[in-house]
């Protein structure tokens, strides 16, 4: 089957795509692509919002799962409710540890590359630009915080609940706002020591 026919096939199937990402596929890459997803999308539904061994889901349960969804993660992580990561991309997650992810935060590794776009031009046909989110030791995000493409949160920063990150976080520091910016720089131990 030639590339441009399944590229036709999953458009008049409904997939969207665009031609500088799928313009190469083949019927199998396009399957194999499926199924992944649908591995990973059943995946974090279990993670969202199962109840079984609900004490366990939040550090071991989830953080497990990420990891079989292609997630480099730590030890010691909590990853609150309702979470949810860029499945099809999950390979550019990772998270360090002893990280904090408060419940309803979305941690995503693409978007659309609009730097050509134009009236007239269609927005489904651009690629995607795709980013490495690397969340370091200690971090914390707050409730509804959402992580874009590309972004690093450096150890023991924080981000304040409903966050939108667009440029990385400095260690140490706490940023907030819609876009986030640093509005405090954490203050070092007292006498020089950490009790």
């Amino acid at each position: 089957m030639s590339n441009s026919f399944t590229y036709r096939l999953l458009r008049k199937a409904g997939f969207n795509f665009s031609e500088g990402e799928y313009g190469n596929v083949t019927f199998f890459s396009a399957l194999k692509r499926f199924l992944i997803r649908y591995r990973n999308g059943f995946l974090l539904k279990y993670c969202m919002y199962s109840m079984f061994l609900s004490p366990f889901n939040s550090r071991y349960i989830r953080a497990k799962f990420w990891r079989l969804m292609g997630a480099k993660v730590g030890k010691d992580v909590f990853i609150g409710m309702e979470v949810l990561i860029d499945t099809s991309n999950a390979k550019l997650i990772e998270v360090e540890d002893d990280v904090h992810i408060a419940n309803r935060c979305i941690l995503l590794c693409h978007q659309r590359d609009l730097s050509d776009y134009v009236v007239g031009d269609e927005y489904s046909r651009f690629p995607y630009k795709k980013g490495k989110i690397i969340l370091k030791k200690g971090c914390a995000l707050g409730t509804n915080t959402m992580i874009m493409p590309g972004v690093t949160i450096g150890e023991g920063a924080i981000v304040g609940a409903y966050s939108l990150v667009t440029k990385d976080v400095p260690p140490w520091t706490i940023a907030i706002g819609r876009p986030a910016k640093v509005v405090k720089t954490v203050p070092g131990p007292k006498n020089g020591s950490h009790e």
